[in-house]
């Protein structure tokens, strides 16, 4: 669809710079209930009709959702992508208001591009779910210094802070599980996750929460967005080379697990992890292919409704 107009929003803690394209206007307001409420106005008043912004922290939440209640299509781009269309029209300087424009103009030419912004309960499950990550992580580097600890007295302070976050762990996911069974569609699709080989409730709920576009997209796209698709590299004379990259980082991150379960645990996957190790392919990138058969799987049976079923389904 052509546009008219689009605006692009540079998001700080304290303002937003708003950038207009095709007309090339900027302004600054503060980021605050007030100045936000006269944001929809000017923007009507500028014409827009589609509003981006780089991937959004909570400093946008408010800015997004009275945006959204204004009846504007907003959507969210990679930071990379907006680095790399900078290089592209050979430009150097950065501002916080530049770059508001150039989210502007990025908005106008790649549009088909944007990621859609999650509703309400769709941020608060993502929200419990990144908790619930940094809990994990913070448990993992107290074990880690037990193991490490000089004395009983600073052992026994390890200990005590491990079953604290334990206890803080079990409570955000009784969140997630109430979060969950109070949307039907989200708890259907957690059912499907969680009926196939080595994807459990954790790996489960980052898909919902962090790969909305599953079921949507087709098994290559859903495989470039979780950063799971092989991309080749090849100059001159030099032998190609296919590498993972980019994608979603905690979704490559939690496939990655499933897919190291599966090998292990389920006859299929592990005979077909076995067959790519004969191959002389090392164990990482057999278990990458596990994965990516896990998510290839996930992603028809999301779309097609059905839970997985060894008898009607082999991955």
């Amino acid at each position: 669809m052509m546009l008219a107009s689009a605006a692009g929003i540079d998001v700080g803690k304290f303002n937003l710079d708003v950038g207009i394209a095709p007309s090339g206007r900027r302004f600054r307001l503060s980021n605050d209930a007030a100045a936000i409420g006269r944001l929809a106005s000017r923007l009507h008043q500028e014409g827009v009709q589609r509003v981006v912004l780089e991937a959004i922290g909570p400093y946008a939440w408010l800015a997004v959702r009275s945006l959204l209640q204004a009846g504007f299509e907003v959507g969210i781009v990679n930071p990379r992508r907006i680095k790399g269309f900078r290089e592209a029209e050979g430009r150097r300087a950065k501002t916080d208001k530049l770059d508001a424009s150039l989210i502007a103009r990025f908005a106008m030419q790649m549009g088909e591009d944007l990621h859609s912004i999650p509703d309400e309960r769709q941020q608060t499950l993502k929200a419990l779910a990144t908790r619930r990550r940094q809990i994990v992580e913070l448990a993992a580097m107290e074990k880690t210094r037990l193991k490490q600890a000089p004395d009983e007295l600073i052992a026994q302070s390890h200990r005590s802070l491990i079953q604290l976050l334990n206890e803080e762990r079990k409570r955000i996911e009784a969140e997630i599980a109430s979060h969950l069974k109070a949307d039907q569609q989200l708890m259907r699709r957690y059912e499907l996750l969680v009926s196939i080989p080595g994807i459990g409730p954790q790996v489960a709920t980052t898909l919902i929460t962090d790969l909305p576009e599953l079921g949507i997209a087709d098994r290559r796209g859903i495989a470039s967005l979780a950063g799971l698709a092989p991309h080749p590299t090849q100059s001159g004379t030099a032998p190609p080379r296919n590498q993972i990259g980019g994608g979603r980082p905690c979704v490559r991150a939690a496939l990655y697990m499933a897919g190291l379960v599966a090998s292990r645990c389920h006859p299929q996957f592990k005979a077909d992890y076995r067959a790519i190790r004969s191959q002389g392919k090392p164990a990482k990138v057999a278990i990458v292919a596990i994965a990516r058969k896990l998510l290839v799987l996930a992603n028809a049976l999301v779309r097609n409704d059905r839970p997985y079923d060894p008898s009607y389904f082999q991955p």
